[in-house]
């Protein structure tokens, strides 16, 4: 019998979720259940108007009968769903509530006239009620129907007959009634273990579509962070490169400012120094001197201006800064990649705009725009220039345009600059994720709005709308 459920699709052959199935299909919709409980009770006990129809003389005994099941199952069992620790036994409380009134509808009709000659009217609203209202599997149905059965059958066989042959037609009837419902139990039932199964498939999809996503999502912030790193490598290595001339040539005049003094020295030993060679030698040193301190302090603000750009890069901290010397800070870092490619930068930023915003996304922005221009606008060999020009929009918004003379972007290309991990230049180095993480930064980090214009072999422009402040 079990296997037979099982391929008929009325069973699951995992008992966890049997278990799980069962549960959940007696139990749902717990209140339009006792809803309907509560109207069967009442049904059950009104019927004693048709008993009083059939056989007035019976009828108190029909009544009390009636009442007697009510008050002692119907009702209580539709009270003690209510409790928690009573719903894992929900099935077995329907079963009690439907076999009790559906034995004792047999009893009540042994005591009428003319007794069971119109029992199978009163069977068949029983089992209609139950195959309806009542969540019962179809195995349940199958012992209500054999209880029931077996209880009329038998209380027929002691019960008087105004017409014999009735009997034949009323379990014709009630044999009808039970095949009928049963259909529909169980089809009720294959119906809800479909969408059981259904949901649970797909429950567990969405989990595994959640893990994977989850592990896209650490994924792709790896390669976010990888993106972000990369930039601010170019950074380093365009600042050690450009450090590398005024340090160069600071150390070159000391080594000569060594020589120098080396050479005074004897002189002033000898004791025949002349006036135009210390004069000589005192200039000399004030050349150096200046030398060594112009590329000293070359060398220092380029530090300064990496180390606050890498600062700001490296956090996520919010504070007010005002623009023209941020921006020109910010440039001076790019400047060696630009200059050593050959490009020029131009910026435009009129004094006094002040922006209480992210200065590290903002770095992050400009710099993956001239780093995207240094790769894919310009072709090897081919130099350019990019603009930066910044404008006010009113007293709340600036507006920010990045734009380069280089070859542009091919118009099937352009819906898709934004998207993660579309590129054009794998075969360079390139993860796609530059102009992605642009995007994200302006309209997540600095609550701003980012357009983009471009024109094969004219250029591209991108432009940038920003709230002052934050919100």
């Amino acid at each position: 019998m079990h296997k037979l459920l099982i391929q008929l699709g009325l069973r699951f052959d995992d008992p966890h979720g049997e278990q799980s199935f069962v549960r959940s299909f007696t139990l749902d919709d717990l209140g339009r259940t006792q809803a309907a409980m509560v109207l069967g009770a009442f049904v059950f006990c009104s019927f004693s108007a048709m008993d009083w129809i059939l056989s007035p003389d019976a009828w108190a005994i029909a009544t009390a009968l009636r009442l007697a099941v009510a008050v002692l199952v119907l009702v209580p069992a539709t009270l003690l769903l209510s409790r928690p620790d009573a719903r894992p036994f929900a099935e077995w409380i329907y079963l009690v509530y439907c076999v009790v009134p559906g034995c004792m509808l047999s009893l009540i009709y042994v005591f009428l006239r003319p007794s069971f000659d119109h029992g199978a009217a009163g069977l068949i609203v029983v089992i209609l009620f139950v195959s309806t209202l009542l969540p019962l599997r179809v195995s349940s149905f199958g012992v209500f129907a054999v209880l029931t059965w077996t209880c009329f059958a038998l209380f027929e066989t002691i019960a008087t007959h105004d017409n014999p042959g009735l009997a034949l037609v009323n379990n014709a009837e009630i044999g009808a009634a039970y095949a009928l419902s049963l259909y529909g139990v169980g089809a009720r039932e294959f119906r809800a273990r479909r969408q059981f199964r259904t949901t649970g498939e797909l429950q567990v999809e969405k989990e595994r579509s959640e893990a994977t996503l989850a592990e896209l999502r650490a994924a792709q912030a790896q390669l976010v962070q990888a993106e972000k790193l990369a930039a601010l490598g170019q950074l380093v290595a365009g600042v050690a490169h450009e450090i590398n001339t005024p340090i160069g040539l600071a150390l070159t005049t000391s080594t000569a400012f060594d020589h120098d003094l080396a050479e005074l020295r004897r002189t002033v030993a000898s004791g025949q120094i002349r006036r135009s060679d210390l004069t000589r030698s005192v200039d000399r040193l004030s050349e150096g001197a200046g030398l060594v301190f112009a590329n000293l302090t070359r060398a220092a603000d380029l530090v300064q201006n990496f180390k606050q750009v890498a600062v700001d890069q490296a956090t996520e901290d919010r504070r007010r800064f005002e623009m023209r010397p941020w921006l020109t800070e910010l440039m001076s870092t790019l400047d060696p990649i630009l200059r050593r490619k050959g490009h020029e930068v131009r910026l435009t930023c009129p004094d006094g705009i002040l922006l209480d915003s992210y200065p590290g996304a903002l770095a992050q922005v400009v710099s993956n725009l001239a780093l995207n221009a240094v790769i894919h606008a310009f072709p090897e060999g081919r130099t350019g220039t990019l603009l930066v020009d910044v404008s006010r929009l009113g007293d709340t918004q600036i507006r920010m345009t990045v734009r380069d003379d280089g070859r542009g972007i091919p118009p099937e290309n352009r819906q898709r600059i934004f998207d993660p991990f579309f590129t054009t230049g794998r075969d360079k180095g390139s993860t796609g994720l530059g102009l992605h993480i642009v995007y994200n930064l302006v309209v997540s980090t600095l609550r701003g709005q980012i357009a983009i214009d471009s024109e094969e072999g004219v250029g591209t422009g991108v432009t940038i709308d920003l709230p002052v402040t934050v919100p």
